[in-house]
């Protein structure tokens, strides 16, 4: 696997990941009760918490990409 090609499988492992992570947890304005500004939707969301959602992002893609490597580097 050349160099280029692990990036550009990494990044799209990458962006799929944070896709399927985004909705983890999240609570909105509604389901908590909590106030929210005038002329914001109620189901605008309290706290995404998106430093540890991209954390998550970057370790679930790490190891799906080193299952992926090992397939086609180690293929029979």
């Amino acid at each position: 696997m050349s160099l280029a090609f692990g990036i550009a499988i990494f990044y799209t492992i990458w962006w799929v990941v944070l896709f399927a992570v985004l909705p983890f947890g999240v609570r909105s304005h509604a389901e908590t009760g909590t106030e929210h500004q005038v002329g914001t939707d109620a189901g605008s969301p309290v706290a995404i918490r998106m430093g540890l959602k991209l954390l998550a992002t970057t370790g679930i893609s790490a190891v799906l990409f080193a299952a992926i490597y090992a397939f086609i580097a180690y293929e029979s």
